[in-house]
């Protein structure tokens, strides 16, 4: 398959993501996010582990229970954090900066090197979501911020060790291990965080349903399929379709009012996605200088 339709597949998992919002504020209100989290996660990971039949070696175990943690678990659990203490907008413009943190840590972890245009791409994806989503009443909190910069974390690095750590298995098989892995670890926090459970209609159990078996199963499929074809940066960088498709839906579904700010913030969001996919080697790179003897310093190449 060619580049372009492997980023489209992949831009279908945050677009996808976007609904959650949705779905959740207006089909599951009455429910602790902790809760929702774990039944997202783990529903999906059993049934397609039912459908690989293959266990995990053992000395896989601990990896997959770090993936599981760091790709849904803490990032999960730390992504509610921060949206009960700040304001939406302000929980997603300080998540906005995981694509910045992934090129770096790429270039610690899998050697690749640190091109300006992700660079660029990756903070004006912040200052796009900023515009979208920001509003006057927007207010900091300590906790909220500090609980929205660990998510971010926790799934950048999560991004760049499902990239490192690739076990030979069907791509299903891997995605199953990490979401039964990352179901499994929520069990406890969705415990301590809601002892006793609400009953689940047919309307709760149909939007559980589609964010376990579509916003989970099938969305992380597609992007862990990305993350195997495509650099860590660039795929991390489609992560903020997710708050415009949420803006997006929210003017369609709910009939929320959008603004010329907004319409600007979306242009910049779409137009960091779109530079930020361009291959490597095409772009100018970041180099760090290396002094030489008999020199006064190395200089800086494109």
């Amino acid at each position: 398959m060619s580049r372009t339709t492997d980023i489209a597949l992949t831009a279908i998992a945050p677009a996808i993501w976007g609904s959650s919002y949705i779905v959740t504020t207006q089909f599951l209100p009455a429910h602790s996010p902790f809760v929702v989290a774990l039944l997202r996660a783990l529903p999906a990971g059993l049934l397609l582990m039912l459908l690989v039949r293959q266990l995990p070696p053992r000395g896989w175990i601990g990896r997959l229970l770090i993936l599981g943690a760091l790709n849904f678990s803490v990032f999960w659990s730390l992504l509610f954090v921060a949206a009960y203490r700040l304001p939406g907008g302000v929980a997603a413009t300080v998540g906005a900066v995981q694509p910045l943190i992934v090129v770096f840590l790429s270039a610690v972890a899998l050697g690749t090197q640190i091109r300006l245009g992700a660079v660029l791409s990756a903070l004006a994806g912040i200052v796009g979501v900023a515009l979208l989503l920001l509003g006057p009443e927007a207010r900091l909190d300590t906790v909220g911020v500090l609980a929205g910069l660990g998510g971010a974390l926790s799934m950048a690095v999560g991004v760049v060790l499902t990239r490192k750590w690739r076990p030979d298995v069907p791509l299903v098989t891997f995605t199953a291990w990490q979401l039964t892995a990352g179901g499994l670890l929520m069990i406890p926090v969705a415990w301590l965080a809601a002892p006793d459970w609400p009953g689940l209609s047919l309307t709760n159990l149909a939007a559980l349903a589609w964010l376990s078996l579509i916003g989970g199963a099938l969305t992380y499929i597609l992007w862990f399929r990305g993350l195997a074809r495509i650099e860590p940066a660039a795929v991390s960088l489609l992560g903020i379709l997710s708050p415009l498709t949420a803006v997006i839906l929210g003017w369609l579904a709910l009939g929320e009012a959008l603004n010329p700010v907004q319409g600007l913030g979306a242009v910049i969001v779409l137009g960091a996605v779109w530079i930020g996919q361009r291959p490597p080697g095409a772009p100018r790179r970041l180099r760090f200088a290396q002094p030489r003897c008999g020199a006064k310093a190395a200089t800086t190449r494109s």
